[in-house]
């Protein structure tokens, strides 16, 4: 799964590694970024502009947004298929940008969190779905995501059984297609990324606490 990930990322290196026109004027660097909060998505290939939205799917029939705490990340075996993943598989697909993921590797002193991140320490895309819903007693519009997660290759089957998936570049704008919506063609993205072009390593504690908001947290642990 992907619970906490991190976007330290300059503005200026985005809009180059993206080819956005713009970047939101309250973007800034975050190092620990936890589910309900804002992430910063590109959700449309032709409009290249980053937006912000809240991290936990609402599907645009539930009652209320406490649903989207259960619904951070999409299996991609199954969002053809869950009612909660499939229209917006179908037509609002997204890029959830990041530069860095957490896990937690279980040890004798208690769960070691993990830092994993491109070996060239470049911003890379999850593949991610987005949904709008509307409160029903405030009448609040809410733009939410989630993160999809695939088997993991063998840097992260160290860790964790499942693994986010990281979209090769070459295959940004193939996801944010909504006119091409074969099934089978955009599942086929959904895969490992390679492990030799990833690197792992424990971090602070400092982690765990999605308060804590600074540089320290990717430092590697003493």
């Amino acid at each position: 799964m992907c619970g906490r990930f991190s976007l330290s990322t300059s503005g200026n290196d985005l809009i180059s590694l993206f080819s956005l026109d713009e970047i939101p004027e309250s973007y800034h660097e975050r190092y620990n970024i936890a589910p309900s909060q804002p992430v910063v998505v590109l959700s449309d290939r032709r409009v290249r502009k980053l937006d912000y939205f809240r991290w936990g799917l609402i599907p645009h029939w539930a009652k209320d947004a406490k649903i989207g705490n259960r619904l951070i990340n999409a299996r991609s075996e199954t969002i053809d298929e869950k009612p909660s993943f499939r229209n917006a598989f179908k037509k609002r697909r997204c890029l959830i940008i990041a530069d860095g993921f957490y896990e937690w590797k279980k040890g004798k002193d208690g769960k070691q969190p993990i830092y994993i991140r491109l070996k060239n320490s470049k911003a890379f895309a999850f593949a991610g779905l987005w949904e709008v819903w509307t409160d029903p007693e405030s009448g609040e519009v809410v733009h939410s995501c989630t993160i999809i997660t695939c088997e993991p290759n063998e840097l992260m089957a160290k860790f964790h059984h499942r693994m986010p998936v990281i979209l090769s570049p070459d295959d940004y704008d193939h996801w944010l297609d909504v006119e091409t919506s074969e099934p089978d063609k955009l599942k086929a993205l959904l895969k490992p990324y390679p492990a030799d072009k990833m690197e792992a390593y424990p971090v602070s504690k400092l982690v765990n606490f999605p308060g804590n908001d600074s540089p320290d947290i990717i430092k590697p642990a003493k």
